[in-house]
């Protein structure tokens, strides 16, 4: 079992250090070839619109594309307004594989990033405490399809955490956290996936 980091731009390292504490073989994806050898893979926070660029300019979008019909994929912050099929009044390259209307900066600038302890009943497995929440320059889900579970709202009735299938996407940071329950989870989704696929 390898799960990959995008490694095109972001937070991808504080990934690793997660998954490294949770003794799951990492590889940083840089190239596509290098999908092949992985088992699933996180796409990290960072700015979405030059991770976009940037996939286009490595011909990642095909090869990742073509990943997302096969095996799980996770995106956090930015990662989460790439995987979107559908952005609000924004226009920029995603990959397009998860049903979900996403708006860029929901919450504001950089200075308005928060943080905020969240009840997450899907991490409830794992430990009963509230999810510590990160919030920089984050996105929110607007609308979403059928066959997209919500895992957590703001109190303000944000959408910030959903899944679809073998998808998973955060519009928070849980790799800031000293929090592992969100990465285990994903490691779970991911060999339950494997299991069934």
């Amino acid at each position: 079992m390898k799960i990959g980091v995008l490694a095109l731009q972001g937070a991808f390292i504080e990934h690793q250090h997660m998954l490294d504490r949770l003794n799951v073989e990492t590889i940083d994806v840089r190239l596509p070839e290098q999908l092949d050898a992985i088992s699933s893979l996180i796409i990290p926070g960072g700015e979405s619109t030059t991770i976009g660029k940037l996939a286009e300019a490595y011909n990642f979008m095909v090869p990742l594309q073509q990943f997302a019909q096969k095996k799980p994929i996770w995106g956090t912050c930015a990662g989460m307004i790439f995987i979107a099929k559908h952005l609000d009044n924004h226009h920029q390259p995603t990959l397009g594989v998860m049903d979900i209307m996403v708006q860029r900066n929901a919450f504001g600038r950089q200075v308005d990033s928060f943080i905020t302890s969240l009840d997450i009943p899907e991490l409830t497995t794992y430990s009963p405490e509230p999810f510590p929440c990160v919030f920089i320059r984050a996105p929110a889900v607007l609308d979403f399809g059928p066959s997209v579970q919500i895992l957590s709202r703001l109190p303000d009735d944000s959408i910030v955490a959903v899944k679809e299938k073998h998808f998973l996407a955060t519009a928070f940071h849980p790799e800031l956290t000293d929090d592992l329950r969100f990465h285990r989870f994903f490691l779970d989704m991911t060999i339950n996936h494997h299991k069934n696929f």
